[in-house]
């Protein structure tokens, strides 16, 4: 069982950072055994994956500037999956974004990527920022050093 299968056994809701989906849809050769696997146990129900509107932005900017429409067609796809739940960012959100980036100096970004994260009840948010792991509400798991460790 891999270190990414031992972190995400109790996880029933895993927020996909940026990172972790461009890995998967474009087969990085450093990430893929891990994000595979991920992908794969979202899939088959093991985990619902949350995916907020900074995810969905952020993952479509490459294809549209290189105009590559089959790219963000496969990445909607992936994003939309039927085990996956889109967060959309209302005022609740909003304002805890602006309560973590005060107390955590988060960029705004990933402020409302934690707090979409918190407000679907998410245990765990897997991204590749180790910066974020200051984060305390949440199991903030950095892909970098379970690589590492694999």
């Amino acid at each position: 069982m891999s270190d990414l299968t031992q972190r995400l056994q109790a996880v029933t809701r895993l927020l996909l950072d940026t990172a972790p989906v461009v890995y998967y849809v474009e087969e990085n050769a450093r990430y893929l055994p891990l994000v595979a696997g991920l992908f794969d146990r979202l899939d088959d129900g093991a985990f619902v994956g949350v995916i907020s509107p900074v995810t969905l932005a952020e993952c479509l900017v490459m294809p549209y500037c290189l105009d590559r429409p089959a790219v963000r067609q496969i990445l909607v796809e992936v994003l939309s999956g039927g085990n996956t739940l889109f967060v959309p960012i209302d005022e609740a959100i909003a304002d805890r974004a602006a309560e973590l980036r005060a107390h955590y100096n988060l960029t705004l970004t990933d402020a409302f990527q934690i707090a979409a994260a918190l407000a679907a009840g998410c245990e765990a948010f897997l991204t590749n920022d180790a910066t974020l792991e200051r984060v305390v509400e949440l199991d903030v798991i950095v892909l970098d050093q379970i690589a590492g460790d694999e």
